[in-house]
């Protein structure tokens, strides 16, 4: 299955989850968004990667996704909130709704990934009534600067050679 992997990282945690989904894959092109191809014809798969702000893709996803069409996707993301949170989910639903025409959508894969250092100042400076500068957000910051790690890695791989498998079958 020839696919295409591509990614926007800001941190570095995107990236490390595309390429484990692209060595899973198998025959893969990684690319890092900026340099993303814009004809999939020669795809069978697409693996679009990204972080995310305000609840949804980052902005270069944003602009990339409604160009994907045609083509069978994977979607998945690096965030500093809780796995399969309700934020989490919901950015996958907006990614979705942002794809070009025609695009059916194998699976989706999230995991937490260590916080951009600036995002985190910046929400320790923030009033005391901002949502995100809560106790419980500190602990989980904390617990997503030890992510993407190995057990994650894994994960990718394992969500992939599933999706394979399963696809071999329909």
């Amino acid at each position: 299955m020839k696919s295409a992997v591509i990614y926007s990282s800001l941190t570095g945690n995107t990236k490390l989850i595309g390429e484990k989904i692209s060595e899973a894959l198998g025959e893969s092109d990684l690319f890092e968004i900026k340099s993303a191809p814009e004809d999939f014809s020669n795809y069978e798969v697409v693996a679009i990667g990204y972080w995310l702000k305000r609840g949804g893709p980052d902005p270069l996803t944003t602009e990339f996704l409604p160009k994907v069409h045609d083509v069978n996707v994977i979607l998945f993301e690096t965030h500093g909130a809780e796995s399969k949170s309700e934020h989490t989910i919901t950015a996958f639903a907006r990614a979705a709704y942002l794809l070009g025409k025609n695009c059916k959508i194998l699976g989706t894969f999230g995991c937490q990934g260590k916080i951009n250092p600036a995002l985190i100042e910046k929400r320790m400076k923030a009033r005391a009534n901002d949502p995100h500068n809560k106790f419980d957000s500190i602990e989980r910051w904390k617990n997503a600067a030890n992510h993407p790690n190995e057990e994650d890695f894994q994960a990718a791989k394992d969500f992939i050679l599933n999706l394979k498998r399963r696809l071999k079958y329909e």
